[in-house]
């Protein structure tokens, strides 16, 4: 195998690496979501973990999104496990949805240790923009098996127009 090959292999391998680390981070830069534990988030102390790379003050957690739009609504659903409705505050801010909560950490019932801490708890908020008005008084949100589904009806039904522009 000539010099010139390995180059050419490694520079089309670098290229499918950076190309896929760009997608990942565009794709994934809405859904990291920061969680910051407070008071009430009852963690364990720090001398009940052994996990090395446990820092309960860096919660950081994918908070998996999607939008799905037909004629006359916006339909968002965001995967949240581990909470339960009542942790969830949901409000229409202008051309966002904005999503606040809290995942307190769940004690197990015997003595033991903490070996691995990968899970974030605290207090979030994750913000989705919308792409059309919606008449947020009218949107309903519904909360099973950890995902989050907010409905908002569109402001004006119908699809989007296309609309053709001369070039003079």
């Amino acid at each position: 195998m000539k010099i010139d090959e390995i180059r050419q292999g490694f520079g089309t391998l670098w290229d499918s690496v950076t190309e896929g680390w760009d997608r990942l981070r565009q794709s994934a830069a809405g859904a990291l979501t920061r969680l910051r534990p407070g008071d009430d988030t009852a963690l364990p102390a720090r001398e009940h973990v052994d996990d090395t790379l446990w820092m309960p003050s860096a919660g950081w957690a994918m908070m998996g999104g999607e939008v799905f739009e037909d004629d006359d609504r916006l339909v968002v659903r965001l995967e949240a496990p581990g909470l339960e409705k009542e942790d969830f505050d949901v409000q229409v801010q202008g051309e966002t949805l904005v999503v606040r909560g809290s995942k307190r950490f769940e004690r197990e019932s015997t003595e033991g240790r903490w070996r691995v801490m990968q899970c974030a708890y605290g207090a979030f908020q994750r913000t989705v923009p919308l792409p059309v008005a919606v008449r947020g008084e009218d949107a309903r949100a519904s909360y099973r098996n950890g995902v989050l589904r907010v409905e908002l009806p569109k402001l004006a039904p119908g699809k989007p127009r296309t609309v053709s522009v001369q070039v003079g």
